[in-house]
């Protein structure tokens, strides 16, 4: 029997093709911290330290077919909600222009 949350293992899924905390997070519509957070509650579950043995746990049990499942086709998502102010100045393709002035 599968211990695992649907969100644990939705970060897993995702983790398992190679997205980061923060790609998931605006996949599935949640806080960075939310993602990570399901990502340590899955661990403590398998009794593993680190997403990767988590990943490999999921993987050897049977939960989790990363040629299938973990695909964004078949994934459920959220559009990503509006990014802030902070956050788009922490994105570098997203900063606003600045103009400088020309130096004498």
């Amino acid at each position: 029997m599968n211990p695992l949350t649907t969100k644990e293992l939705s970060c897993l899924r995702w983790a398992a093709i190679g997205k980061t905390s923060w790609e998931m997070s605006m996949i599935l519509g949640m806080a960075e911290r939310t993602v990570n957070f399901h990502i340590q509650n899955a661990c403590q579950k398998l009794q593993v330290r680190g997403r990767q043995a988590a990943i490999t746990a999921v993987l050897q049990a049977g939960w989790l077919n990363v040629a299938t499942e973990a695909s964004p086709k078949n994934q459920k998502t959220r559009p990503p909600p509006a990014l802030d102010k902070a956050r788009r100045e922490r994105l570098p393709g997203l900063r606003p222009s600045r103009e400088v002035a020309a130096k004498p």
